[in-house]
């Protein structure tokens, strides 16, 4: 199976989550997740952001408040709602996943919770949309304020793998509390998270990276990315706090930290500017795990090939 950084846009139509959990694996800590704010206005008009990403070296694409029942994507017009995602990874040549919150009514929240459109939970009704919108991954996780708890999380990962089946690659964590109280920084993702969420069926176990949550440091995160590799499960760290934004020493220090830890898809927010991460942060990113060899040929290659 080829490393996913290897893969031709026309490979990866033909991918269900196990081939591409596979390409992963085989890229050995060398792939690259860029999140993009849907409905934020492109930084350059001519193009989406997700084309920007993708030419800056991003390996996948991850579409964030995105109501799958109003589905859009800045920049692309005149498409009807199945249209939208298959054009997306045309123009990209790129897998293309969506976030969905599993939000915990019960939960006891830190602060004053955001609303949420069903559109963006992961209601049975919001997944049976995704796989008709024909992503190729899910991310059940939160955006900050959302209310999104450890237990919803796991009870949507079953949910999901009921309805998308091998179809759709399944990743699920938290990058930070999402407004719960009782699960902040290295209490987050417990142990027995951990199990119960690859056990539910996750494909990728997401966790924040070392630097970016109080308390989880890269001793603690390399445990709980070795639990998760014995239990079979990928890994997914993530920049999710804004941190996208940060200078380009400061971008190097999570990727070296990621890699040193075991990560296997490498996350990077979309707060570096307004809905995407600093595009140049997204390259110094991709120096630094896989040298300028790849990151040049990653960044130049037409999708064509």
């Amino acid at each position: 199976m080829k490393r996913l950084l290897d893969c031709r846009a026309s490979d990866f139509t033909k991918m269900n989550a196990s081939d591409l959990t596979q390409a992963i694996r085989a890229s050995e800590g060398r792939t690259i997740l860029s999140e993009i704010v849907s409905p934020a206005p492109p930084l350059f008009h001519e193009i989406t952001n997700a084309e920007l990403a993708a030419s800056f070296g991003a390996d996948l694409i991850l579409l964030n408040v995105f109501d799958v029942f109003d589905p859009a994507v800045a920049g692309i017009a005149d498409k009807k709602a199945e249209e939208i995602i298959p054009y997306l990874k045309t123009l990209t040549g790129r897998p293309i996943g969506l976030n969905l919150e599993p939000i915990d009514v019960d939960a006891r929240s830190l602060e004053e919770r955001l609303a949420v459109s069903e559109g963006r939970t992961a209601s049975e009704k919001a997944l049976e949309q995704v796989k008709r919108l024909g992503f190729d991954f899910v991310c059940l996780t939160g955006n900050p304020k959302t209310g999104v708890s450890n237990s919803e999380i796991s009870k949507a990962i079953q949910r999901a793998k009921t309805i998308l089946k091998d179809e759709v690659m399944i990743i699920a964590g938290k990058m930070h509390s999402s407004g719960i109280s009782a699960e902040t920084g290295a209490d987050m993702i417990p142990d027995e998270a951990i199990d119960q969420f690859i056990d539910a069926g996750a494909d990728v176990l997401l966790l924040p990276s070392p630097g970016t949550v109080p308390g989880i440091s890269v001793e603690k995160m390399q445990e709980k990315v070795t639990r998760a590799h014995q239990k079979g499960g990928l890994t997914m760290l993530t920049i999710g706090t804004s941190q996208e934004g940060a200078d380009e020493s400061t971008i190097r220090q999570f990727a070296l930290n990621n890699k040193i830890v075991g990560a296997d898809i490498h996350h990077i927010g979309d707060a570096g500017y307004t809905g995407i991460a600093i595009p140049e942060n997204i390259m110094a990113y991709s120096i630094t795990i896989r040298g300028k060899r790849h990151t040049y040929i990653r960044m130049a290659a037409s999708i064509q090939r």
